[in-house]
């Protein structure tokens, strides 16, 4: 009585070392290739800007112009929620927010533009146009006023641009560096990628940039740009975008749709040319599995349909706008790409929409995961990772506050992160022990 029966087993400890040796290569090769979510804050989009164009007051003039619009066309949350469709429960605190976002951070991501936006040059004004933006990002981000994403679209790696584009990278990065460090938010973008050769070239420039200035190796990473044909399917008919992510050597960081070019590679006319057509579900479905579980993440494109003229047609551009984003939400593509400073406001109440709609329900689910308390869904661990993700997303754009997730779930923001990021919260407690 009190003693435990002894189990019977069958495997000796030698066969169970000999698995672990078997499987040693597979378990290290799961970690290079798929460390899980970076655990950093993702835009809910991208703005991208000319760099013609691009100056000090850029961002602040696209919040103010985004408010322009909203007091032109929907002046308070009955009228906007009127044009959106909005549930009567969510209209004044999704307006409320999306002004106050306009105020405070009206732009998440910014793209200094030397590409398609830009277009050739000569090259005197080209390099001109580098070094004034990489000292207008340094000067923003020393007063406090940047984006907490900024950086530049550099021309492609076509032989045709080539020179040009590595020019514009290397006086960019340089007069970058001479102001101080680099700031964390920099992002470089890679359009127009065709060939896995041309992110490994990517990946070379970046580490002579690297070891020329003794920067740790790996600081510098960038997004790629999916535009063409064939960087979703190759000739031999595999999945090219994996490659990609592989040849960045871990520097991806995002893959990024385009949805114009993409669309008229396969030859979609100019009229049916949209995030939503068939042919660019199927490639942002390649991009999401391509890069699931490797820390890089997917970017929708754009709507060329701008909110601008008499107040019925400005409606019916947010009206679209609004929808192509909700749609993009639901399917995992939580940031994507917008070209004027009115498609701002439908951005936001977007994605504000989006969350606070369900995280009452969220937050419930995941308590009772938490305390194991049940209820009439039962969760495994997966679940609990989105449950977390969704609500940690929420906080990060401004759709949801601190206060009432804590207060519906019984979680600290430490613990979101935990249930949304096992793997890094496993690792950052074996590094402390």
């Amino acid at each position: 009585m009190g003693q435990h029966e002894q189990a019977a087993t069958s495997f000796g400890s030698g066969l169970t070392e000999e698995i672990g040796a078997l499987l040693a290569p597979v378990d290290a090769e799961l970690e290079r290739r798929y460390p899980g979510d970076p655990g950093t804050r993702q835009p809910v989009h991208t703005v991208y800007v000319p760099a013609d164009t691009f100056g000090p007051a850029t961002l602040r003039d696209w919040g103010d112009e985004a408010l322009d619009a909203l007091d032109a066309h929907a002046p308070d949350a009955g009228s906007f929620a009127a044009v959106l469709g909005l549930a009567d429960d969510l209209a004044a605190p999704v307006y409320d927010r999306v002004r106050a976002k306009l105020t405070r951070e009206p732009v998440e991501d910014l793209r200094i533009d030397f590409e398609d936006g830009y277009g050739p040059r000569p090259d005197a004004e080209e390099d001109e146009a580098a070094v004034r933006a990489a000292r207008t990002v340094a000067a923003a981000y020393a007063d406090g006023s940047a984006a907490p994403y900024m950086g530049i679209r550099m021309k492609c790696m076509e032989a045709a641009l080539r020179d040009r584009g590595i020019r514009t990278l290397d006086l960019f990065l340089t007069t970058l560096l001479a102001s101080g460090p680099l700031p964390s938010g920099l992002v470089l973008t890679l359009p127009k990628v065709t060939y896995a050769a041309q992110v490994t070239a990517m990946a070379r420039l970046l580490e002579a940039f690297e070891k020329t200035h003794g920067l740790d190796a790996g600081r510098l990473g960038f997004e790629i740009q999916i535009e063409t044909s064939q960087s979703i399917l190759g000739p031999d008919g595999t999945a090219t975008v994996a490659r990609m992510i592989d040849a960045a050597e871990g520097r991806a960081t995002g893959l990024h749709y385009g949805t114009f070019d993409y669309s008229a590679c396969l030859g979609v006319a100019a009229a049916h040319q949209a995030s939503d057509h068939p042919a660019a579900d199927h490639a942002k479905a390649v991009m999401q599995v391509a890069a699931a579980g490797t820390g890089v993440r997917v970017s929708d494109g754009s709507t060329n349909v701008l909110p601008v003229g008499p107040t019925p047609k400005v409606h019916d551009a947010w009206r679209l706008h609004y929808g192509l984003t909700r749609r993009a939400l639901a399917r995992a593509y939580y940031q994507g790409w917008d070209m004027h400073p009115a498609h701002i406001p439908t951005r936001y109440a977007a994605v504000f929409a989006f969350y606070r709609e369900s995280f009452e329900q969220a937050a419930a689910r995941l308590a009772a995961y938490a305390n194991r308390t049940g209820g009439d869904v039962m969760d495994e661990p997966a679940t609990a990772k989105a449950l977390a993700a969704h609500l940690l997303r929420g906080l990060e754009c401004g759709a949801l506050d601190n206060g009432e997730v804590a207060r519906l779930s019984g979680l600290t923001r430490a613990d979101l992160e935990t249930y949304a990021r096992p793997r890094r919260a496993e690792l950052g407690a074996e590094r402390g022990a």
